[in-house]
């Protein structure tokens, strides 16, 4: 969860892009910051082919601590795996193939924004 009204922001701003692109690339958003008790899950996505994903969107306005994608810790990839099957449970696709991906955004002082997105990471 974002400790500020700017981070926030900031990680809206990161959600709204990475779903932005994957629209652009036929695929249709099914969820967004969907939430139980153990956590979030930032996107759930449809591909073309029928395949579920799931996307944890890291959002930051520096590298100064590191890429976004290194953010996602050991313990945070597993807590995500258990969130996508709660998932695929509650809406009763358990048995429908899927994946995790991981998006991590950069948005620079220039105004620049670079996306790093990695397919089946988790």
């Amino acid at each position: 969860m974002a400790k500020t009204v700017a981070a926030a922001e900031l990680g809206e701003f990161g959600e709204d892009f990475v779903a932005k692109r994957l629209i652009a690339r036929g695929y249709r958003i099914l969820d967004r910051k969907w939430r139980i008790k153990e956590g979030e899950l930032d996107l759930v996505a449809l591909t073309e082919m029928g395949e579920i994903v799931f996307i944890e969107v890291k959002t930051r306005s520096s590298a100064a601590f590191g890429d976004p994608i290194e953010s996602v810790s050991p313990a945070k990839a597993q807590r995500i795996q258990r969130l996508a099957l709660a998932w695929l449970a509650t809406h009763q696709r358990l048995g429908n193939p899927y994946r995790i991906d991981v998006a991590g955004v950069l948005m620079l002082r220039s105004g620049e924004i670079q996306l790093d997105y990695r397919e089946a990471v988790i």
